[in-house]
């Protein structure tokens, strides 16, 4: 048997494993790769697989090969599996791996390895401890390590992931960003916990907000921790700058989304030499733009992509996509279904007239008859399968595209915080005895995702 990789016609490379010793058979695909690091990893999946077939499988690793072996098995747990083969075995290998380790707490790693396998309360936590782990702790001896860690390791722990981040990228020439809101189960605001715009739909619960700056493929750089009404655009910025003169790297290309810079932010990241790649509002551009951009995309075909400079100097490239041109198409006819359905009904009136949704599609015929712009939904149907990328880089089209497509790993990575690990909400009432902006009954939430 043997490894085969296979170019496939969206861009991707297949692993197979092949055996040739009677005919041509595929045994097992093992996956697709987008890019040679994960292409690496899939062809020592596939080496592994066949050496298992030998009996000659180590769950240790001893080499890159096997290293490709763990990573792979770990994947395909879930947390659930990872209490029956060992927590220990292993989240405390791979916590070791990276080298938190040197911090002279045990309590650290119980509770970084307890969030991952039974993420809950700190007060449940010592419950785990106790019944799964026979330590006996007390709840306040972990609120007072909480303490220490923002006091005496906070720095050592986000420094510690940053390198391990650094040794895996190798360098930083790719950043992500992207921010999200915590919220707390208390009434009272005080100068961090702010009301402000939830992205967990929790408005009257006040909240801080977390910034968090990643490399390629979700590898976490750094973090910051605002107040809970801060506009998240004013903060890309001061989170940058911060990381970047504390790791000394150079200055990267930033990739965000377009509701994360203004374009006062953005001619600020010109002026300061920051490369950028943001999403564009292309039906937002002037006229002459939109008009420019409908006679170019013309005829383009799935992958393609065109260039326009604008007269602030940035390139604005749109690619045309099938998919996302069938996707448009979807959403449009679902939402005029409903639109039409409504309309029919009689029950619409001048209110409704306003571009929310699909209600930009109404207009007023007569003195009080509304009724569906069907030249509007024709012109609608031009832009299905757009998408517009704003850049001052000199990056080919196609790296553009390709570095804005990573920037999903920050939204998976609060997925993870949100969802996995059960960050929030949070019940902290009151601040700890720590001085500063940031205290480690609020700011350790954060410390514990990034060592997690």
């Amino acid at each position: 048997m043997f490894v085969r990789e296979k170019p496939n016609k969206s861009g991707s490379v297949s692993v197979q494993v092949i055996d040739k010793s009677d005919g041509y058979r595929v045994v097992k695909t093992i996956g697709s790769a987008h890019d040679a690091d994960e292409l690496n990893r899939l062809v020592e999946v596939g080496k592994s697989f066949i050496a298992r077939q030998s009996r000659q499988y180590c769950l240790f690793p001893k080499d890159e090969h096997d290293n490709a072996v763990i990573l792979d098995f770990v994947q395909s747990l879930s947390n659930a599996s990872i209490r029956t083969v060992g927590p220990e075995l292993i989240f405390g290998r791979l916590f070791d791996d990276i080298g938190f380790d040197v911090i002279p707490e045990e309590l650290f790693r119980d509770i970084v390895v307890a969030r991952l396998v039974y993420p809950t309360s700190k007060l449940k936590t010592v419950d785990y401890l106790y019944r799964y782990r026979g330590k006996t702790i007390s709840s306040e001896s972990v609120y007072r390590f909480l303490d220490r860690l923002k006091d005496q390791h906070s720095y050592l722990a986000q420094q510690i992931a940053y390198q391990h981040s650094r040794k895996v990228l190798r360098h930083i020439s790719v950043v992500f960003y992207d921010m999200t809101s915590l919220y707390f189960e208390a009434e009272d605001e005080d100068d961090l916990r702010k009301i402000g715009f939830s992205k967990d739909g929790k408005f009257q619960n006040p909240q801080i907000m977390l910034g968090l700056l990643v490399g390629e493929n979700g590898y976490p750089i750094g973090y910051d921790i605002f107040e809970g009404n801060t506009f998240e655009g004013k903060t890309l910025l001061p989170v940058l700058k911060n990381i970047q003169k504390r790791y000394r790297f150079g200055k990267p290309v930033v990739v965000a989304d377009a509701a994360m810079l203004s374009q006062d932010n953005l001619e600020m990241l010109n002026r300061q030499e920051y490369p950028f790649i943001v999403a564009a509002r292309i039906r937002n551009e002037t006229q002459a733009i939109q008009d420019s951009i409908l006679e170019k995309c013309y005829g383009l075909i799935s992958g393609q992509s065109v260039e326009i400079i604008r007269d602030d100097g940035y390139r604005l490239i749109v690619a045309y996509s099938d998919q996302r041109a069938k996707r448009d198409a979807y959403n449009r006819q679902r939402g005029l279904v409903r639109l039409r359905k409504r309309v029919g009904s009689g029950r619409m009136t001048k209110e409704h007239l306003n571009n929310r949704g699909y209600n930009k599609f109404l207009k007023l015929t007569g003195e009080v008859s509304i009724e569906i712009d069907e030249a509007m939904i024709e012109q609608a149907v031009r832009w299905d399968g757009l998408k517009g990328y704003l850049t001052n880089t000199k990056l080919s089209a196609s790296e553009v595209i390709k570095d804005y497509g990573q920037l999903w790993h920050v939204e998976k990575a609060f997925r993870i915080s949100k969802t996995d690990l059960r960050i929030r909400p949070m019940y902290h009432r009151r601040r700890g005895p720590c001085t500063g902006r940031l205290c480690g009954l609020y700011d350790l939430q954060g410390v514990g995702t990034s060592a997690a």
